[in-house]
């Protein structure tokens, strides 16, 4: 009876080593800079041909900075990697402005369609005006447009909707910076921001539809920071760098 008791003890220690081990390779990926603080090296302009002289986005001071403040006559303007990604760790430091009421966010897993001017796929909202609303998933997805975490009928939210204990920063306080986290896998999206899990969103049959897979976003595709149309935005991204999975 003993021998009985022992055997599948031992085996699930055994299964448990291998499961420890699996996640441990995986969370020892090397972290990859995504910016180097002195160019914009691996990262391209995505808008419409319209926009195409703007100069919104620049290395400034071993940032990222995005300042359309004065200036609405835009469309979306986005700053989006050469590369691709499907399962990956993001973490990036995000510096915003009092006075500054343009909307931002990184875009995951997307893509630019050149013909169409418009960038498909989810993305981690950035407000300053309202911060609790940061780390929420709305996405751009042309048949979607809506907020998928919290899941609303459209764009419209509100405070209600505000996870306890969220913090945020502006440049006036403290050192001025914030941390945000996302972590895609398979339909998983999970975003926390300043140390608070903000979504921890399944996005199976939404993000793998038949609109994510006819645009090839949703699953894979790249990282992009957001100006959004028409508005006057300031904002400054450092420490970009990301893991994949192995």
């Amino acid at each position: 009876m003993l021998r009985t008791l022992i055997m599948p003890v031992l085996l699930a220690a055994l299964v448990g080593c291998a499961s420890n081990g699996s996640r441990d390779s995986r969370a020892s990926e090397p972290w990859q800079s995504l910016f180097d603080g002195k160019s914009l090296d691996g990262w391209a302009i995505a808008c419409k041909p319209t926009d195409r002289n703007r100069n919104f986005w620049k290395v400034d001071a071993g940032t990222i900075l995005c300042d359309s403040i004065g200036t609405k006559d835009h469309d979306y303007i986005w700053l989006i990697t050469r590369r691709e990604f499907d399962d990956f760790e993001l973490e990036l430091q995000v510096q915003t402005f009092r006075d500054s009421p343009g909307n931002s966010g990184v875009q995951v897993r997307s893509r630019y369609d050149d013909e169409a001017g418009w960038l498909d796929g989810p993305q981690i909202d950035i407000h300053p005006p309202a911060p609790w609303r940061t780390g929420f998933i709305y996405d751009e997805t042309r048949e979607t447009k809506r907020w998928i975490n919290p899941s609303l009928k459209n764009w419209k939210i509100d405070p209600s909707y505000a996870t306890p204990g969220w913090t945020w920063k502006h440049a006036d306080e403290g050192d001025g910076w914030n941390t945000i986290r996302i972590v895609c896998r398979g339909s998983h999206i999970t975003t926390v921001v300043n140390g608070v899990t903000i979504s921890n969103y399944d996005g199976t049959g939404v993000l793998d539809d038949e609109a994510h897979r006819a645009h090839n976003v949703g699953m894979r595709g790249h990282i992009a920071l957001q100006l959004h149309k028409h508005d006057e935005l300031r904002i400054r991204f450092r420490h970009i760098r990301v893991r994949t999975s192995g």
